[in-house]
Order: C-alpha cells, then sequence, then structure tokens
C-alpha cells in the first residue's frame, strides 16, 4: 500500500508540474489585427472601419489604407500632422501579385522618405517562394528604390479627433483604429488595397512579369 500511495503521490506531482509548464503566457495568447478579413466585402469592411473611430481620450494606433498608391511625398502630405509608425508598401503591376513590405519609422518625415529604399532593400535580400517571386522581387525592388507611388498604408498614431480628420481627408479610403491600450509591435496590418473593390481576396497572377 505504501509503495501504491507513493506512486499515486508521485503522479500527482508531476501533473501539476506538467501543467505549470504548459500554461499558456496570457500575454501571447492573442494578437491584435488591422485591416479587412479574406473574403470579407469591401463594404462591410469600410463600415466595420469607420465605427472603430468612436470617441475616446487615449491616442490610438489606426491602420490608413489609400485609394490609390501614393508616392511616400504625398503619403507623409495626407498624414499632415499624424505620426506615421508604418509605411505599407506594394509595387503595382497589372495580374501580378506583388509582396507587401511594411517599414517601420521613428516620428521623422525624412524616415518615411526613405522607407521606399528600405523596403528596397529588404525585398531584395530576402528569399522569395519561387522563380517566378524571385523575379517579381527584383522588378519590385528596382521600382521602390526609383520612389515609385507605392505606398498602400500606414499604421499612425493618433488622437479620435486626429484619427477622423485623417479619414475624411482626399485620397483615404479606410481608417480602423485600435482600442487605446494595443501595444506597437503586438498587431498585424494588411491594408484594403486599392484594386479591391468588391470582397477582399487575392487578385489573379498570371501576368507578365516586365522587366526590372
Amino acid at each position: 500500500m505504501a509503495l501504491v500511495a507513493g506512486a499515486v503521490v508521485a503522479l500527482v506531482v508531476v501533473v501539476l508540474v506538467a501543467g505549470i509548464a504548459s500554461k499558456p503566457n496570457d500575454a501571447s495568447i492573442a494578437t491584435d489585427r488591422l485591416g479587412p478579413d479574406q473574403g470579407e466585402q469591401v463594404d462591410a469592411y469600410l463600415e466595420r472601419a469607420r465605427a472603430t473611430l468612436g470617441e475616446t481620450g487615449e491616442p490610438r494606433y489606426a491602420l490608413v489604407s489609400f485609394a490609390t498608391e501614393l508616392t511616400p511625398e504625398a503619403a507623409v502630405e495626407v498624414a499632415g500632422n499624424v505620426r506615421i509608425s508604418q509605411v505599407l508598401h506594394r509595387v503595382p503591376i497589372a495580374r501580378v501579385q506583388t509582396r507587401l513590405v511594411v517599414i517601420d519609422v521613428p516620428d521623422s518625415s525624412a524616415a518615411v522618405l526613405e522607407s521606399a529604399k528600405s523596403a528596397a532593400s529588404q525585398l531584395l535580400s530576402t528569399s522569395a517562394r519561387d522563380d517566378r517571386g524571385t523575379r517579381v522581387d527584383r522588378v519590385s525592388g528596382a521600382r521602390l528604390a526609383q520612389g515609385c507611388a507605392c505606398v498602400v498604408g500606414l499604421t499612425v498614431r493618433g488622437t479620435t479627433q486626429q484619427l477622423t480628420e485623417l479619414a475624411q481627408r482626399a485620397g483615404v479610403r479606410a481608417v480602423e483604429a485600435l482600442p487605446a491600450d494595443a501595444v506597437f509591435g503586438r498587431f498585424a496590418v494588411a491594408p484594403l488595397l486599392p484594386e479591391q473593390t468588391d470582397v477582399v481576396g487575392p487578385g489573379p497572377d498570371d501576368g507578365e512579369i516586365p522587366p526590372a
């Protein structure tokens, strides 16, 4: 009996230790996300984004999606006095899927203007999925380095008033805000792309890749 009791106690201890070791870290369970979901109706997302701009007294992070691709200079002008935290670059090529590149920037207009070069460097220094992807990245990198109109969105931080005013500016298609307690670096961003007009989803990828 003593041996059985000892075995039971040992088993309980093992289960308790395993339970403690496998307990998830609450801080890393959930990750916020900004942007439309795959398969979501564009009109539904636009309405959902507008609903996030309710009154609050604290600054919040928000995703700005543009109606068309902008140069970094134009993106800075549209943002005005709203703090830009990330610049979202994606080179438009007809019927060709290109990669979204998100560049973190300090509170500096110069950093936003230089972000295209950083995006080009990032594309050209990471491996694509296949030979076609490599050629697409080469073209995208070359165009970004030349300062193309390839900014599809921004991550910004501002007050409700600032974000509401930004949403009403020409060229801005949507502004979606996170709760005030969202932490930078703990949320993903995926902008509503200019060519997405009905349902959110990947476009065709059967077009010819132009020379770099």
